[in-house]
């Protein structure tokens, strides 16, 4: 299984990463919130992939994290009638912490915000993982888990609360503090990344 790939970046859209290597190139779908972490054109991208294998196909998913990569995985394998085009909607929708912050805590109302997710699919989403991902104040949850060294889950997770505290919406909310943890890096704290996201 391919579990990761590492070239160089030739071309990106919000949903799509193609990757050079060896000679070849790779078509990569990834969700928007991967998008967001791209570097530019032309240097080396490295993305923790899931490869699909199908009949009439076989199709590459990556992520910028192991953890949203196996994430991906728990929503395939676990949620009945989600697959893998709707599994990357979601996550291009909101962050993993908004994500399995949402599902720990029974949100119907931001999963089924979602495009294609109506109030049944995301309480499947609820009941079908919400074991899976452990107590609501589990900090991480799934696998080897480099997104804890990026803008802590938690800081961001608390960041989209003060925000929807605030009067913004879950998606928007959960957007805002994605573009401040880019632009402050890894170690911003939950009252920076409010700030940034408020400027």
């Amino acid at each position: 299984m391919i579990t990761s790939i590492q070239g160089t970046l030739t071309a990106a859209t919000p949903l799509r990463a193609i990757v050079a290597l060896n000679g070849f190139e790779y078509e990569v779908h990834i969700p928007v919130t991967t998008a967001e972490k791209l570097p530019a054109t032309g240097t080396t991208v490295k993305l923790h992939t899931l490869v699909i294998y199908r009949e009439d196909a076989q199709t590459l998913y990556g992520f910028a994290t192991p953890a949203e990569r196996d994430f991906f995985r728990l929503l395939i394998e676990n949620v009945t009638g989600v697959g893998p085009k709707l599994a990357l909607t979601i996550m291009s929708r909101l962050s993993l912490p908004s994500l399995e912050s949402a599902i720990r805590l029974g949100d119907i109302a931001t999963l089924s915000k979602c495009p294609g997710i109506g109030k049944k699919t995301a309480e499947r989403l609820v009941v079908e993982l919400k074991a899976k991902l452990g107590a609501a104040d589990t900090p991480v949850a799934l696998g080897e888990h480099e997104a804890a060294a990026e803008a802590g889950p938690s800081a961001h997770r608390d960041a989209v609360a003060a925000l929807i505290a605030l009067g913004y919406k879950a998606a928007d909310a959960d957007q805002a503090v994605r573009r401040a943890a880019l632009a402050l890096g890894a170690t911003a704290t939950t009252e920076a990344l409010i700030k940034r996201a408020l400027a």
